[in-house]
């Protein structure tokens, strides 16, 4: 499954707390699609399936991470990082599982 660095886990539970809904979750899936065969897609989610990984983040575990079972055997090892920089700006995934991406980092194979 995918880990949180802390800056990652710090700006997700901002953006939590500026939902103020308790119940939200960040889902990382990967879809097929992009110019590299797949992307990466996150966003909050409060539909969480039995069968979805689930880890918690954060000194109160308030920072919930699901992914659903096929996308987390592609971002199996994976990390989830927050740059806020004059050269990077975002959340950015490492995958070691990526054979190659494209340029906007976006999308892999």
């Amino acid at each position: 499954m995918i880990t949180l660095t802390d800056t990652a886990t710090a700006k997700v539970g901002q953006l939590l707390a500026a939902e103020g809904a308790e119940n939200l979750a960040l889902r990382v899936a990967v879809r097929p699609g992009g110019c590299s065969g797949f992307s990466y897609e996150m966003f909050f989610d409060g539909d969480i399936a039995s069968d979805d990984n689930e880890t918690t983040y954060g000194e109160d575990g308030s920072v919930r991470v699901v992914v659903d079972p096929a996308s987390a055997q592609l971002l199996e090892g994976a990390t989830l990082d927050y740059k806020d920089g004059l050269e990077q700006s975002g959340f950015a995934i490492t995958n070691p599982n990526a054979t190659r991406s494209c340029g906007c980092g976006q999308s892999f194979s």
